[in-house]
């Protein structure tokens, strides 16, 4: 199988996870969505899967992922909102996201923290 068609199914596996997770949650009075955008070119226009979840998701389904490089491209095209979504045969879905980012997802319920 070619690395096209290889990321082909995975990010309409991850779309598919997606939805499962939310199903029966609205954001804003919509049930929340995800498929697999356009892939002829990148940036923020056009993600790997298009979702109402205010996140920019670069999907990731192999073995060996270089973190650092796909990271770097989910950042590079999807800003403070990107999230690599990884999956290895036989393994669970994960999120990488910077660190920063992280943190931030908990400031509503610790109050206010340093910033680097």
């Amino acid at each position: 199988m070619n690395s096209r068609s290889k990321g082909k199914r995975g990010e309409l596996e991850f779309a598919k996870y997606i939805v499962e997770q939310f199903d029966g949650i609205n954001i804003d009075g919509e049930p929340v969505t995800c498929r697999r955008g356009c892939q002829f070119r990148g940036g923020e226009d056009s993600p790997d899967v298009i979702t109402n979840l205010p996140v920019h998701f670069e999907v990731k389904r192999t073995e060996r992922l270089r973190l650092y490089d796909a990271l770097d491209q989910a950042m590079r095209d999807g800003g403070d909102s990107a999230v690599v979504a990884h999956k290895a045969n036989h393994k669970p879905w994960v999120a990488i996201l910077p660190m920063n980012a992280f943190l931030n997802l908990f400031a509503d319920r610790i109050g206010e923290r340093k910033e680097e």
